[in-house]
């Protein structure tokens, strides 16, 4: 089972998410990517994935969306409706993989409130592992 996690620059959701499903299920073959690619995973996300003991599994580098093989993956989870439409125009045959979990950018956020977007995606996450 392949999955990839897509938001904006792979910097906060969908690196995080891409860590705890890695985290949470070792045997699954787990990315994530973002419609371009920022400069780094950022420091919010870092401190989160600390928190949930996740830090060894986070991404060094972000990627962008163009540099993936899209029809490779059996599930794509886009954070917002933008990342769906993204993926789309990338690859249109993989309209029936990609889930939308509707997070939002916590990348200007203070800490405290950018937990909270981030324990929708812990949570998300974990109801995934269970699923797969």
């Amino acid at each position: 089972m392949k999955v990839l996690f897509v938001c904006t620059g792979n910097a906060c959701r969908s690196p995080l998410a891409d860590a705890l499903l890695k985290k949470y299920r070792p045997d699954l073959d787990v990315d994530s990517a973002g419609t371009y690619s920022y400069h780094k995973v950022v420091d919010l996300t870092r401190r989160y994935a600390e928190q949930e003991g996740a830090t060894e599994f986070l991404k060094k580098v972000p990627d962008s969306l163009s540099s993936k093989k899209l029809p490779e993956y059996d599930l794509i989870v886009a954070m917002e409706t933008e990342h769906e439409d993204a993926i789309l125009r990338q690859s249109p045959v993989c309209k029936d993989k990609v889930e939308v979990w509707h997070i939002n950018d916590p990348y200007q956020f203070p800490f405290k409130q950018a937990c909270n977007e981030f324990d929708k995606i812990k949570s998300k996450v974990a109801h995934l592992a269970k699923s797969l």
